[in-house]
């Protein structure tokens, strides 16, 4: 009777450690399924939104290389300008009275490299009527689909000429699917480990007594309600009116942790190519939230071989940290930023920092001397690292605090 009373007791706990199994498996599929999807949407628009700034940033600095002099078009520093082969298709336009859009200048050269006739137009027209630059995504006759990019040039009070740059989508693309199917791969082993690892524990909590079971039901129940807690925070968190700004910080931190995961795995090539970094800072700075906060920039003309995406980032993280700390009481924010001869200087008129943190700060680590730095210094460290240059806090006279990324210089050879 005993044997025959023990064996459905058995029975039931090797069908309660197939059922713990199962259980593991499907939570890590489920949670894993989630951040896939969401690493891969914030994947997919930060790289669109990145793409669409380097292209609009290479036609406005080729709309201002070239100029209009009383209706005469002034292409002559294009050849030596190398934004104007650094893309797939580079043009300048302009429109006769009563003709459509044609290419005064063309690189590469040949027929079917630029749009239909009443694309051109249309992509002509829609930048003289925004009087600013324009995006679109148009198909190649070969097959491609090329994101293109206006920026008109002036003459006098009107619009005489319009840049237009295309880059192919196919390398953004490639790299992103690369990027999911690593994540779709990533998940498929971690839910096979977990289903492993599940299996595994079960098993060990079958030999001890029905305590054991009690206190692994307790455990579950504990872990629910911790699973619970912080998407309770992030509910209060999106009904408050900080809302976009957080999302936004998180958006970008997560963009930036994705770039670095990305590059150091080998699943995206680092692309160094020669830009005016006084450009590049112009456009970061331009393009940030200021929240009341007054952000003065200095630049002089320089060119460094770089990353545009990465570089950006790097100038984003350095003066978005001078904007959080370094608010001096009582008083509203000041930042000033400075580039020349290959460095970007960024200072503040906070509390500055300790001589003791001047190196911590750049930590892999989410609190610093600063109060919750976090790592958006600790990327600017590596990106600079990655260039051949460095990051570090320098003496700043007054109060506040000076960080720098200094870069190798790029020597244009004629």
């Amino acid at each position: 009777m005993g044997t025959r009373g023990r064996r459905p007791a058995a029975a039931r706990l090797r069908r309660m450690r197939w059922a713990l199994t199962l259980l593991y498996a499907a939570t890590s599929a489920v949670s894993l399924v989630a951040l896939v999807v969401i690493a891969a949407s914030i994947d997919a628009k930060s790289g669109s939104r990145d793409l669409d700034s380097e292209i609009r940033g290479r036609a406005q600095a080729l709309s201002r290389a070239i100029w209009m002099d009383k209706g005469t078009l002034h292409l002559e520093p294009l050849s030596e300008d190398e934004l104007a082969t650094a893309s797939d298709v580079t043009a300048v336009l302009q429109r006769p009275e009563g003709a459509g859009a044609q290419a005064r200048w063309l690189r590469p050269k040949g027929d079917g490299v630029l749009p239909a006739g009443s694309r051109l137009d249309e992509l002509w027209e829609t930048t003289v009527r925004d009087q600013g630059p324009v995006l679109a995504t148009i198909g190649a006759p070969d097959g491609r689909r090329l994101r293109w990019a206006t920026a008109p040039v002036w003459d006098t009070d009107e619009i005489g000429a319009v840049v237009l740059i295309a880059v192919d989508l196919a390398p953004q693309e490639r790299g992103h699917t690369e990027l999911v199917l690593w994540l779709a791969a990533g998940c498929v082993v971690l839910v096979l480990v977990s289903a492993v690892a599940g299996h595994v524990l079960s098993g060990k909590s079958i030999g001890p007594s029905i305590r054991t079971l009690d206190q692994q039901e307790q455990f579950l129940a504990e872990a629910a309600h911790e699973l619970r807690t912080p998407l309770a925070t992030l509910r209060l968190a999106v009904a408050g009116g900080d809302a976009v700004r957080l999302v936004d910080h998180l958006d970008r931190l997560v963009t930036g942790l994705l770039s670095r995961a990305r590059i150091d795995t080998g699943s995206r090539p680092l692309e160094l190519t020669p830009l005016r970094l006084d450009l590049l800072v112009e456009q970061v700075v331009e393009e940030l939230p200021r929240r009341g906060a007054h952000v003065s920039v200095l630049t002089e003309p320089t060119v460094v071989r770089g990353d545009p995406d990465l570089l950006a980032q790097a100038v984003r993280n350095l003066v978005e940290n001078a904007l959080r700390h370094g608010v001096p009481a009582g008083e509203p924010t000041f930042v000033e930023v400075s580039v020349a001869a290959g460095k970007v200087s960024v200072r503040d008129h906070g509390p500055g920092i300790a001589e003791r943190d001047r190196e911590r700060i750049f930590g892999d680590r989410v609190t610093g001397g600063r109060g919750g730095i976090g790592v958006g210094l600790a990327i600017v460290r590596w990106v600079a690292e990655l260039h051949g240059g460095r990051a570090y806090v320098a003496s700043a006279p007054g109060e506040g605090a000076m960080v720098e990324l200094a870069l190798p210089r790029f020597i244009v050879r004629s």
